[in-house]
């Protein structure tokens, strides 16, 4: 699933080529792809029919547009698969295109492709051209690493209070946003933290340390476009993120440890899988 680095890519796509442009029709292929729009595809269609898109903003994993004048936003969330396509209006369709966006200047289309429908497209309530008007749905979510009004100092203190361990934290979007399966492994590599390292027994230091890493290890995917393992994840342009290439821990199995060449391990966790390295992030002693 895209974390925050692929919908900071998909955000700054939308802010170059849809801000500022008139809607001119929106054509709903396929009705799950606006089932957070309890109104229907119809009511979606007419509601972005003449609206004029703002700049794009992003709150972790979730997408929001403000819709100029109309005191609403255009909210979405990538799903697993979810691709926000900006193509020539000549182009073919995507096999599993959604939804189509026409523009009134005739130019390239906005497309909202989902091989597994499990991403989504609503308009919901927001002050028009506030930044800090977060759609309703996303208010519960915390802010993110690279979110200039993070407040370090919170985040230690709360993750501190949590009686959890370390990757359910960082997984928990109330309290950071935008970390999923890939960088909380790679941030705990980093760290030399175990994935069950209960939180209560984490040091100020140790937890400052571990937000760095996370900040660190995001900003690194972002300049390389993010993760990208198959066609699934692509930029609006198509284009695939090149951060698979400098992964440490996930995905590496039986590789030897960039530090110490321990065979990486996986873990089944959660329904998911956790990589680390046994010599590096050692298994606490209390779990």
């Amino acid at each position: 699933m895209p974390e925050l680095p692929e919908v900071e890519v998909v955000r700054r796509g939308l802010a170059r080529w849809t801000a500022g442009r008139t809607v001119a029709e929106v054509q709903v292929l396929h009705p799950r792809a606006v089932r957070r729009h309890t109104a229907g595809g119809e009511d979606f269609a007419v509601r972005l029919a003449g609206t004029t898109f703002g700049e794009a903003h992003r709150r972790g994993k979730y997408l929001w547009v403000p819709l100029a004048g109309t005191g609403h936003s255009m909210v979405g969330h990538l799903g697993m698969s979810g691709q926000l396509l900006v193509q020539d209006p000549a182009a073919p369709d995507e096999t599993h295109l959604r939804v189509r966006f026409r523009f009134t200047d005739g130019g390239r289309e906005l497309r909202f492709v989902d091989q597994r429908t499990f991403g989504g497209l609503a308009v919901e309530e927001a002050e028009d051209g506030d930044l800090e008007a977060t759609p309703v749905s996303l208010a519960h979510i915390a802010r993110d690493p690279l979110d200039a009004r993070f407040d370090d100092a919170a985040f230690v203190a709360a993750l501190r209070a949590r009686r959890t361990t370390v990757k359910r934290a960082l997984l928990d979007q109330t309290l950071i946003s935008g970390v999923g399966n890939i960088y909380a492994d790679e941030s705990l590599w980093r760290a030399r933290l175990h994935y069950d390292r209960p939180t209560a027994g984490i040091t100020r230091p140790r937890a400052a340390e571990l937000l760095g890493h996370a900040r660190d290890v995001m900003n690194a995917a972002l300049a390389v476009g993010g993760t990208t393992f198959d066609s699934l994840y692509v930029n609006v342009n198509g284009e695939s993120g090149y951060f698979a290439r400098d992964l440490d821990a996930y995905g590496r199995e039986g590789a030897p440890c960039h530090r110490c060449g321990t065979p990486i391990r996986r873990a089944a966790w959660m329904n998911r899988s956790s990589y680390y390295c046994p010599r590096c992030q050692p298994v606490p002693r209390q779990r």
